[in-house]
């Protein structure tokens, strides 16, 4: 009976913080334009989450590297070793978190991770589906920091990656960098998923009607 209880409760806080109503609520995100420009920005990072499987087989061939294991956080002293740097935690924007906090971190996360695969790419004899992806990125930049000018427009964004440095002795420490890469990415672009869609009043009219 207890843990029906708390199931009801936990259900309930889960359906409220849906609901709740965004701190910056206020004309600006749920201006037409702004709101179209996060829609479109969801979709394209769905995109990139869409893509990662494949440039993962066409770059990765250790079979050992599988970009859906549990053996991934085997390698965070290698990820240290080669010098790649975490991804900034996105935060979904709350009464703690403003809007412009959260769209910096997601600019700050894709330039990382752009710097990260040109550097990488350098090394690659296939790098197809990588220039995709690394262009898909791009735009995807260009869109969250058109939405941080409109949030702030005196806001600081960086016109492009800084560049970057890896400690890339052999092949097999390219084949790593290259999987470590696409693992955190992934986890960032699903993490930048909930992130817009936290901006998206169209879910709040759905579940208000």
């Amino acid at each position: 009976m207890n843990t029906l209880i708390v199931l009801v409760i936990s259900s309930y806080m889960a359906a409220a913080a849906r609901c709740a109503p965004l701190p910056e609520s206020s004309a600006l995100v749920e201006d037409p334009l702004f709101q179209d420009m996060a829609q479109r920005s969801r979709s394209l990072v769905e995109k990139i989450l869409l893509s990662i499987p494949d440039t993962h087989s066409s770059c990765v061939h250790t079979e050992t590297l599988q970009l859906n294991s549990s053996e991934n956080t085997k390698f965070e002293l290698m990820a240290t070793k080669i010098g790649i740097p975490s991804a900034p935690v996105v935060r979904i924007v709350s009464e703690s978190v403003t809007v412009q906090t959260s769209l910096t971190q997601v600019s700050e996360g894709l330039q990382l991770h752009q710097a990260l695969l040109i550097a990488i790419s350098e090394r690659l004899e296939n790098t197809n589906k990588v220039t995709d992806l690394m262009a898909d990125i791009r735009d995807l930049t260009i869109q969250i920091n058109k939405l941080l000018k409109m949030v702030q427009k005196d806001a600081v964004v960086q016109p492009s990656p800084t560049p970057m440095a890896l400690r890339l002795q052999g092949e097999y420490d390219v084949q790593v960098a290259a999987h470590l890469t696409l693992v955190q990415l992934q986890a960032f672009g699903q993490d930048t998923v909930r992130c817009l869609r936290s901006l998206d009043q169209s879910n709040e009219e759905e579940t208000e009607s």
